[in-house]
């Protein structure tokens, strides 16, 4: 079969009233710390800040990174709660 032939897969369309997924520790300190390392480094690339944010990130005591923890796990439960109501509704 060529490429001409192949067909694409539809995927089905994502339903906009459905909860949003739970961020992890790492999301909640990339958001935190975005802007900085994009004030500290000017000209820096998209992929640069993200290698950068991963670096910080590794450099975390565990201590450092129990707040960010914290907030992915409140996160979690409000993303299972919002999940089970959504499924209960369109059940």
């Amino acid at each position: 079969m060529s490429n001409t032939e192949r067909k694409k897969a539809s995927r089905k369309k994502k339903d906009p009233d459905a909860p949003k997924r739970s961020l992890s520790a790492y999301m909640f300190f990339a958001n935190e710390n975005r802007d900085i390392v994009r004030a500290e480094n000017p000209g820096i690339t998209f992929g640069q800040v993200g290698k950068l944010l991963g670096e910080k990130w590794k450099a975390l005591t565990p201590e450092d990174k129990t707040p960010y923890e914290n907030k992915a796990e409140a996160d979690k439960k409000r993303y299972e709660k919002e999940k089970s109501e959504y499924a209960k509704k369109n059940a």
